[in-house]
């Protein structure tokens, strides 16, 4: 192997990932905003975010996941030179997000009354119940920039997201600001602010993608004139082919994550938060994979439409190399770090809650030593698979994911977390161990299917 045959690519595939890195970013920046400003209120304000996003997050990994199988056929159609398949591409794609928000924001709504039956905290409840009900209703706009955001990202247009979600993370910090702590005369609404602002953010983070694609004259065909009458059966369910597993997948890995949540909780308040800390905290390192597999998926998708199978393995080992030297460098960071990050989060200076909050980091320290560890196996996953939607394989893929994530990786988090002296810690050997075998099987699945390829 020469190595510059790889590293080569290394600069293209920046130019293309940071975009959608920083777009991805500014989604987690949302949370990290409003758990650093909702954590100094308190400990339990913190745990009630952490509940409520735990179910809207599971909801969201469906849509999201579903929204993917966008950005792929239009990479492949586009590269073919096709008007008329890039835009059904997007149109069915968006009839299809929208009407899966909708169902995703419903099934929210019915399974909100497990939160009381989940041996959860009963003042984290409380708080959590009025969270949940705004932010599931943000799903939907949410959902629907998604679609618009995978059809420009398969144009290689990576830089609209990511302008939408800078503007709405602005919008989205001075809500917060006035809506928590109730500045400048606004109501003092504590964790509903909270979630107002991500409403409002998210709804004007949809309206901005539009317009902006809407202003440009190489894309406005594409995203005006849709019409109910042209939705054809025959794509919608090409697009399901690809959309319903790649939700499946994101759904196993995010529903692993919450369930580390849930089992948090039943650990107590303190636990609950520091793992949302560690959460938060490796979430940010996690869509700088996440960046990095979107653009493995529009590269491995063009060069799948143009039939260049040779190209396609060695650009995706180049994005998987990449990818293993930037996890090196966030590794150390938490190992360097892992004390003095979670101090972020809590009100040091809040003395009735000083002795939860000292628990609380020191909890939390513990969680981003092994953080640290599954940086490599979060990362290759991802990137591995963006590879194969890019390949339109999808349905191995989430075999291996369940597999991986429920039948490795869950019961030991159950067993340690909750059966042993590891407790919060358990939970997260759990994650690490589901992860590393996600990242195992997945990269010989991709192995496999591109050298039979090339044959």
């Amino acid at each position: 192997m020469i190595l510059s045959n790889y590293t080569k690519e290394f600069t293209y595939n920046w130019k293309l990932a940071y975009p959608v890195i920083l777009g991805m970013l500014g989604h987690t920046f949302v949370s990290l905003v409003d758990n650093i400003m909702v954590g100094k209120i308190g400990p339990a304000e913190l745990a009630a975010v952490s509940l409520g996003n735990s179910f809207t997050f599971i909801a969201m990994s469906l849509g999201i996941g579903f929204s993917t199988a966008i950005t792929p056929l239009v990479a492949a159609a586009h590269a073919e030179g096709s008007f008329r398949k890039t835009k059904n591409a997007l149109k069915h794609g968006l009839f299809l997000c929208t009407l899966i928000a909708v169902i995703v924001f419903a099934g929210v709504m019915i399974c909100k009354p497990l939160l009381a039956n989940m041996r959860q905290p009963d003042e984290v409840v409380i708080l959590a119940i009025p969270y949940l009900e705004i932010v599931a209703f943000s799903l939907i706009p949410l959902i629907m920039f998604q679609a618009f955001k995978q059809f420009a990202d398969g144009m290689s247009k990576t830089k609209y997201a990511m302008w939408a979600t800078i503007m709405a993370n602005v919008l989205n910090v001075i809500l917060n600001y006035l809506l928590i702590f109730g500045k400048l005369g606004f109501p003092e609404l504590g964790v509903i602010g909270a979630g107002i602002g991500t409403l409002i953010s998210r709804i004007a983070m949809l309206i901005f993608i539009w317009l902006l694609l809407k202003s440009k004259e190489k894309f406005k065909p594409y995203v005006t004139g849709f019409k109910f009458s042209e939705i054809k059966k025959s794509i919608l369910k090409k697009i399901i082919s690809l959309g319903f597993p790649s939700a499946l997948q994101m759904f196993f890995e995010v529903a692993i994550f919450t369930a580390a949540i849930w089992l948090s909780g039943i650990l107590g308040k303190n636990a609950q938060a520091a793992n949302q800390i560690a959460l938060n905290l490796s979430s940010m390192t996690f869509m700088v994979a996440m960046g990095l597999s979107v653009a493995a998926m529009i590269r491995v998708g063009n060069q799948k439409g143009l039939k260049a199978f040779g190209e396609l393995r060695r650009i995706a080992l180049s994005i998987f190399l990449f990818t293993v030297l930037l996890e090196i460098v966030f590794a150390a960071i938490f190992l360097l770090f892992n004390t003095e990050l979670p101090k972020l989060y809590p009100d040091l200076s809040d003395e009735a809650n000083l002795a939860d909050n000292l628990e609380v980091i020191a909890i939390a320290a513990k969680l981003l030593l092994i953080a640290a560890f599954f940086q490599f196996s979060d990362g290759i996953q991802v990137v591995v698979l963006g590879a194969l939607r890019g390949m339109q394989d999808v349905w191995i893929p989430s075999l291996i994911t369940f597999i991986a994530y429920w039948v490795v990786g869950f019961p030991i988090s159950y067993y340690l977390g909750l059966h042993t002296e590891w407790k919060s810690s358990g939970i997260w050997l759990g994650l690490l161990a589901g992860l590393t075998t996600s990242a195992i099987l997945l990269y010989i699945r991709f192995n496999y299917l591109s050298k039979k390829l090339i044959r």
